[in-house]
């Protein structure tokens, strides 16, 4: 019976956790608070889940989850116990909220190649990095539906990105292979196939995003859009196509840095 450990509860966590288990893959969840904070998440996810520690969630996982934040939390990851294992990193790198970092400012290394410099002994995929949370059960279909959804994923090992890629088609996506983590720029925060692509109304997100940045630069509370964006499927070629032509936004480019 396959296994997925996810270390992080938060929102991508849960929706990835929500569709392992319609998938028939168990789910041993985990956060940094301990197994007693997660015991309703995991009641209302059903039987194939439960709660653990993040060194249990890592021994157990045939391929493991990381959701969390900021940055420096990858710090507290269990290494040791993620040593061998297909890692799908969700993160991303915003210093506003992860304080600076001046190899990603530069763009030295993207933020996948930085948690693979914590987590060296695992074999780190970047993956659901660039979707919103409340897209992935909107956007989940079976294989070979019309209509199916893809992710891009990087990563260094090409048989860690076989096995992140046969994951994520249980859980209900197509992927997008764009080889090692050096080119998993290509769909990091602000780049043509960041979040926009799956939203049906893109003019929408494009309002709202214009919004939550007026907010943060000025220091008023964030306000739900207007207009709900929906969501839409984003074709395989489509993406390709996407992450060929986008150009690489670093930090100081960024509209929320």
């Amino acid at each position: 019976m396959a296994t997925l450990g996810i270390i992080g509860a938060g929102a991508i966590g849960t929706r990835i956790a929500q569709q392992a288990v319609a998938a028939g893959i168990d789910v041993v969840l985990a956060n940094s608070r301990g197994p007693e904070t997660l015991t309703a998440k995991v009641a209302q996810l059903g039987a194939r889940a439960r709660a653990a520690t993040p060194e249990e969630a890592a021994r157990a996982g045939d391929w493991v989850v990381v959701s969390i934040l900021p940055l420096a939390a990858y710090e507290q990851l269990p290494a040791a116990e993620l040593a061998g294992k297909v890692v799908l990193d969700t993160g991303n790198y915003y210093a506003t909220r992860d304080g600076h970092i001046p190899a990603l400012d530069a763009g030295e290394v993207t933020t996948s190649e930085f948690v693979q410099q914590q987590l060296a002994g695992a074999h780190l995929v970047k993956a659901f990095n660039n979707i919103s949370e409340h897209h992935i059960p909107a956007l989940a279909r079976p294989a070979g539906a019309a209509d199916r959804t893809a992710l891009p994923i990087a990563g260094n090992d090409p048989q860690a990105r076989a096995g992140a890629a046969e994951l994520i088609s249980r859980l209900g996506f197509d992927t997008v292979d764009v080889g090692p983590l050096a080119e998993s720029w290509r769909f990091e925060p602000e780049t043509d196939p960041y979040v926009v692509p799956y939203c049906a109304d893109p003019d929408a997100m494009r309002t709202a995003w214009a919004q939550l940045v007026e907010a943060l630069r000025s220091g008023k509370p964030p306000q739900p859009p207007a207009t709900d964006p929906g969501a839409a499927p984003l074709p395989a070629a489509r993406l390709r196509t996407l992450l060929a032509g986008t150009s690489r936004k670093l930090t100081a480019d960024r509209l929320i840095a």
